[in-house]
């Protein structure tokens, strides 16, 4: 899968919240059915957890910026909750 793409769909066609505090609102909402981290995800909670709340978490390989960048925005993300992934696939990425 193309993650990049996959992530731009699912930012224009699905329900995405973008930060670590709207991720972490989301997860306690049990809204999320995906968490995506970056490397330099400042939080402890999510920067080892394989799920959290039976949420599942994706660690991205990159820093914030590129995970920003992936998604097509100007400016870092560390971290992002799915809350509705659209046309987007991105819900099959395996977070294990």
């Amino acid at each position: 899968m193309d993650l990049a793409h996959a992530l731009k769909v699912a930012l224009t066609s699905g329900k995405v919240r973008v930060g670590l505090s709207e991720s972490l609102e989301s997860l306690k909402a049990k809204q999320a059915k995906l968490v995506i981290v970056s490397k330099s995800c400042p939080s402890s909670l999510l920067k080892d957890a394989k799920r959290v709340d039976g949420t599942p978490v994706y660690h991205f390989e990159g820093t914030a910026q590129e995970l920003g960048a992936a998604c097509g925005k100007p400016f870092p993300i560390s971290t992002l909750a799915v809350l509705d992934a659209g046309a987007s696939s991105i819900l099959t990425l395996e977070t294990g």
